[in-house]
């Protein structure tokens, strides 16, 4: 599944973080990419640093404090982030991510678009599936969310510079059909929530009751 999430910032948080990366040191993107990605990658990285740390630290907060990208990602670990910069042509052909990182397996990927779309020229983010390939080209403080098994590119940035957060998640649940299913329940769940009222939902038996039991057992069933 695909998802796109808004508002992980406020403004001025939103602000900040975009000046603080764009003050990173950068080098040759390629160190990060897996032998045949290496091949195809031409973009730059933020350098290790606890300023890009940082960064890191304060992205993987917002996303944890967002519902959504929690329900879509069960996330039992984030694998690796990294920042990334494009501009003067620079792209990243198409290619799988790798799938384990650091000692982790990537179950789910996501990039956070840190620059405005009107600010640049090309560097959409294209992921193909069994129908087509989708071009995802976010507003500042967006995230894309989806399955890290799938091939996907960045087109050239002809004009501007796009810089983005990338990173990979191990999921609680391998199997992405399993997490759709959980996110999709976790929908209904709402949805009943706000629908019955809080007198309703601490009645013994009310569907709330019974949504919220099958969510657990499925996770304590197939959680790894």
């Amino acid at each position: 599944m695909f998802h796109l999430i808004g508002g992980l910032f406020d403004p001025h948080a939103l602000t900040a973080v975009q000046q603080a990366v764009a003050a990173l040191e950068y080098e040759d993107g390629r160190r990060t990419a897996g032998a045949i990605a290496a091949r195809v990658k031409s973009n730059a990285q933020a350098v290790k640093s606890p300023a890009r740390e940082a960064v890191i630290a304060r992205v993987q907060a917002a996303l944890l404090a967002a519902p959504e990208f929690v329900s879509a990602a069960r996330p039992k670990a984030f694998v690796r982030m990294l920042v990334s910069r494009y501009e003067g042509g620079q792209a990243y052909g198409t290619h799988v991510d790798d799938a384990l990182m650091d000692g982790g397996r990537c179950d789910v990927s996501f990039t956070l678009f840190l620059t405005p779309p009107d600010a640049y020229e090309g560097g959409g983010l294209v992921v193909r599936d069994t129908a087509e390939d989708r071009l995802v080209r976010l507003g500042a403080g967006e995230v894309v969310v989806y399955p890290s098994d799938t091939l996907h590119r960045v087109e050239p940035v002809t004009a501007g510079t796009r810089y983005a957060v990338v990173g990979w998640v191990q999921s609680w649940l391998r199997d992405p059909r399993q997490r759709a299913i959980l996110f999709d329940l976790d929908q209904a769940i709402a949805a009943e929530a706000a629908r019955a009222g809080a007198e309703t939902a601490e009645a013994e038996g009310a569907p709330l009751e019974r949504l919220a039991q099958i969510r657990s057992n499925l996770l304590r069933m197939w959680a790894q």
